[in-house]
């Protein structure tokens, strides 16, 4: 039977999520990708709960880029998510990077990140 690309991407997620949690000290860092955005979440699993987001969607990101599905626009999020969590004093997260290849829109917004200040 063969898979889509898909469920394809997540089998590899379910597989990776089971290795990855976030903890309060250290936060997991989720990166979702569209054809059109770019989205990242760092979460505590723990209790469930969201610290901190950032997408090519917000007001922020609107000004600066025209579209959301570029290699810079993921520079603008992953920066963008790193300021909102240093601010509020977490400096290392884990990195969770949703099935995807670490390459390409992943890649740059990791690397955004922790060019940033994000510890991971």
């Amino acid at each position: 039977m063969k898979q889509t690309r898909q469920e394809s991407r997540l089998r590899r997620h379910r597989r990776v999520r089971r290795q990855v949690f976030g903890t309060p000290e250290r936060p997991r860092l989720a990166v979702f990708r569209s054809h059109k955005h770019i989205y990242a979440q760092v979460i505590d699993d723990t209790q469930h709960h969201t610290l901190a987001a950032a997408s090519s969607l917000d007001p922020d990101f609107k000004t600066q880029m025209e579209t959301g599905g570029t290699c810079e626009a993921s520079v603008q999020v992953g920066q963008l998510v790193a300021q909102r969590l240093l601010s509020k004093g977490i400096s290392k997260v884990v990195f969770d990077r949703g099935g995807y290849l670490y390459h390409g829109r992943v890649k740059a917004l990791a690397d955004a990140a922790r060019e940033a200040g994000l510890d991971f």
